[in-house]
């Protein structure tokens, strides 16, 4: 099985958090989407499923890793697709997955993948316990 065919089966039974389409605004100086555009997307995503969990607001704590394996194109359709690997007493650690659909390809391409750590927070920003599941 090829990393593309082993990213596509890891998501085939999961819905994406965000698609989107970069735009040619989001070109860096080669022509790729700027890296700082997925970050972006990838805290976006992150939030939502640590929120879910937390049952209520969070805030990006740590970014633990960042993998870029494929540039971005403008034209692919990007989806993001996440995972809770670790639930702390406060903390949730989200993994996320990041696939691009093109023209050109027959399948979804892995072009990056990351793991983001969130703080779940009260109403004035400290932090607070992450409820039981």
């Amino acid at each position: 099985m090829t990393a593309t065919t082993a990213a596509q089966a890891a998501t085939d039974h999961r819905e994406p958090v965000i698609r989107t389409a970069p735009r040619p605004a989001d070109l860096n100086l080669n022509g790729h989407i700027f890296g700082g555009w997925i970050l972006s997307q990838m805290d976006v995503a992150g939030g939502i499923t640590a929120a879910r969990r937390a049952r209520g607001p969070v805030a990006t704590v740590a970014v633990e890793s960042m993998k870029f394996h494929r540039p971005i194109l403008v034209g692919d359709l990007v989806s993001l697709y996440t995972h809770i690997a670790q639930i702390g007493r406060t903390s949730i650690t989200v993994a996320i997955d990041v696939l691009a659909e093109r023209m050109d390809e027959p399948e979804p391409i892995k072009v990056t993948e990351g793991r983001f750590v969130f703080v779940a927070v009260d109403a004035s920003g400290a932090k607070r316990a992450v409820p039981p599941a």
